[in-house]
Formats: C-alpha cells, structure tokens, sequence
C-alpha cells in the first residue's frame, strides 16, 4: 500500500487534510474510492499500523484507494477546529468530505463515478447522512449507525452527547433533531446501502440501524441490514469480522 498525506480546500476555504491510502500495483488510470469516516467526531486518522481496523489495506488488496478525511471537528489541528462542527454536524464537514472526493477527481487520482462512503459510529451517521443529501456515491457502507437523533437521544448510553454537538433541543419538531437525521430525508436516497451494526450496541442501539433499513427498503433504494450478535460499539469476534470483510467486498465489487 503507498500512503499519502492529501490536502484540499473545503468548500469555505478551509484547508483539510487526510491520510490517502493507494494500492501499489495499479494501472494508470483514476481508481476506484472508499471515503471512510472516523468516529467521534472528536477523533482523527493519524499515522499508525493499519489505521481503520486495517480497511485501507483491505481495499487495496481489492485495487480501490481510501481516503481517511480529517474533516472539521477533528483533533490535532487546535481548538478551534475541533469545535468547528458544534451545532452544524452533517454540515461543513459533509463539504469537507464531497469537496475532497472533487480535489481527487480533479487531480486524475480517483473516478467520479466510482465513489463509496463507509464509517463506524459518527462516521456511521455521516455515511448515512451523506446518501440522504447528495448522490455522490456509487454505495454505502455505513457501521453502527445514528440516523434519528431523537430516538437517539432517549436511548443511547451517551446521554447528552446529541445536545452537545447538535446545540438543539430534541423535543423541538422544528429543531435539527429532525432536519439533521437521516431518517427524515431516507425518501430521497438512492445509494444502495450495506447496514452492519452489533446487536447489543448501547451507544448507538441497534434500532437505529432498523429505522434506516425499513426507510430505505419504503424508499426503494437498494439495501442490506446484517446484525452481529453479542457484538456492541464494534465488533471482536473472528467471524464476524471475516463476515463483514466478505460482505463488504461483495458489495463494492458490485457497485464500484
């Protein structure tokens, strides 16, 4: 695998960086993109031996680049930037991601029409997200998911976690608990989505994932739901990680 530091500038002038994963034999033409997503949000994708439970090398094995985007509300890069996200989760930071998919079209690196968005827990809900709002991705991959922040709010283990990075009240019809979930705007989705959330997950429970499943299957939209029992906020056991890794592969062999 060649790794690359990947800078770009978002959509407001603000320069993003990601670690970009490639394979080391390929062809000369543009490649194949997983976009994988960091928890958190207040998280990053940093050097280290097989960042990502070791996805990008995964991919590479499969002839298709990662890029690991530390969009806004990453650490590593001061206060200010971490913070950046407070009360516009699934705002700026879905532009930091789209914007650099466009850097990497435009430099010749990744086609267009090849695009997949993938991620766990925060990354699960932009993955989400991001096939509500743009119709950029060839497919999802979407991990322990958040997609109603309302049924979020009175179930997680997390209590108020929502508040905090939404800076809404989850009782408002009105509020982002409603316009910021992806449930709400499922209707509009046409990326075939691969659900993958834990059966006994307390953070993010497992009826967030039923709730976009049974959306996108009302929606038409091609979609898988796998739930992996006695696993929580991830997965430990063998099995399922060899399960996810052969249903993931299927699933990007299929649609990128």
């Amino acid at each position: 695998i060649e790794w690359r530091d990947y800078r770009w500038t978002s959509s407001d002038g603000l320069e993003i960086q990601g670690l970009l994963a490639l394979p080391h034999e390929r062809g000369e033409g543009p490649l194949p993109l997983v976009v994988d997503v960091h928890g958190g949000p207040t998280g990053s994708w940093t050097w280290q031996f097989a960042p990502a439970y070791g996805y990008p090398q995964f991919y590479a094995s499969e002839g298709v680049a990662t890029l690991l985007p530390n969009v806004r509300g990453s650490v590593g890069w001061g206060p200010e930037f971490a913070e950046a996200n407070l009360g516009d989760m699934g705002g700026r930071d879905l532009q930091d991601i789209l914007t650099g998919i466009d850097a990497l079209v435009r430099d010749g690196i990744v086609d267009g029409d090849r695009v997949a968005i993938s991620g766990g827990s925060y990354g699960g809900f932009m993955a989400c997200w991001a096939v509500t709002q743009s119709d950029r991705f060839a497919c999802a991959m979407p991990f322990a998911v958040v997609t109603d922040w309302v049924s979020f709010h009175f179930t997680t283990n997390i209590g108020q976690f929502d508040r905090l990075y939404l800076q809404a009240d989850p009782l408002d019809p009105e509020g982002d608990y409603t316009k910021r979930s992806p449930i709400y705007h499922a209707a509009k989705c046409k990326t075939p989505t691969l659900i993958v959330h834990g059966e006994d997950d307390l953070c993010t429970p497992l009826g967030q994932a039923v709730e976009f499943y049974n959306a996108l299957v009302e929606a038409g939209c091609e979609t898988e739901l796998v739930i992996l029992p006695r696993e929580g906020h991830g997965w430990t056991e063998r099995q399922h990680h060899t399960d996810v890794w052969n249903r993931v592969r299927d699933w990007i062999s299929r649609h990128l």
